[in-house]
């Protein structure tokens, strides 16, 4: 079975499971493999965390890995250190073959439910698979509740180029602005994120901006937390963790950049 087949039976497969996902979807087209692409992305988006068949998941596995492969992959040794275990990267968090990648979730945890909804989590299921969903689910499950903002958890990456993800639920900033508990709620996703990678011996963890975007919080103050965070962190623990802060907008690119270089000019005595 080559790629357009495989991708071909998952949308048969996916389209055929419920017609409430039909109504959602009539309005895809399927002229072109991207717009299958799209179609297969948005069924998977908007399914609920059922079982599948074996079959569908040999041949998803088989499909995501290809296709995750078809991009140029970057690892940290593709990545030069801006300070000691510190690292930017501009780019898709899904092509990043590390250890660890961090998903920014929400608090029903299965993953974006929204059709081709453009945020990471959205993005890490899709290319993940359904079993990334099932996992995260069955987190949900066992602890019989919605997962609370600032904690940490870890599941298998599936058919990401990653080994593991670790998902956090950041603080939602709303009318109100920025409160010290909401700094005080995403100073702790990125330590419980750190501490559970060296909790698995993990090596290098890759940081999405957590609760930048939909969530709402300022760019600028959530990467002064976040590197105040982790730096913390790796001096308080004497962690030998990489951490790379990944970044997807050129503003995002620059705060990091200005930031880190900043701080290593001060330390080496240096005015930036």
């Amino acid at each position: 079975m080559d790629q357009d087949m495989r991708l071909d039976y998952l949308i048969d497969y996916l389209w055929n499971e419920d017609l409430n996902t039909q109504e959602k979807m009539l309005e895809y087209k399927m002229d072109t493999v991207e717009e299958k692409r799209t179609l297969f992305r948005g069924l998977c988006n908007v399914r609920r965390p059922e079982p599948v068949t074996e079959q569908f998941t040999q041949v998803q596995d088989a499909f995501l890995t290809q296709w995750n492969n078809e991009r140029k992959l970057t690892s940290l040794n593709d990545l030069e250190a801006v300070q000691p275990q510190l690292y930017v990267w501009q780019g898709d968090i899904t092509s990043l073959a590390v250890d660890v990648i961090v998903n920014a979730a929400n608090s029903e945890f299965i993953g974006c439910t929204r059709a081709n909804h453009n945020c990471i989590d959205n993005i890490i299921h899709t290319r993940a698979g359904v079993g990334l969903r099932l996992a995260c689910d069955a987190i949900i499950k066992s602890q019989g509740r919605k997962e609370p903002m600032g904690r940490a958890k870890i599941t298998k990456a599936y058919n990401l180029p990653a080994d593991h993800v670790i998902h956090t639920v950041g603080p939602f900033i709303d009318q109100r602005g920025v409160s010290p508990l909401k700094e005080q709620l995403l100073a702790s996703s990125y330590r419980s994120c750190l501490a559970l990678a060296d909790e698995y011996e993990q090596e290098t963890i890759a940081f999405c901006c957590i609760s930048t975007g939909e969530f709402n919080f300022p760019n600028q103050h959530a990467a002064e937390i976040a590197i105040q965070t982790v730096k913390a962190y790796l001096d308080d623990t004497q962690s030998t963790l990489n951490v790379i802060f990944n970044v997807f907008k050129d503003e995002d690119l620059h705060i990091y950049r200005r930031r880190l270089l900043c701080n290593n000019m001060k330390h080496h005595g240096k005015q930036y």
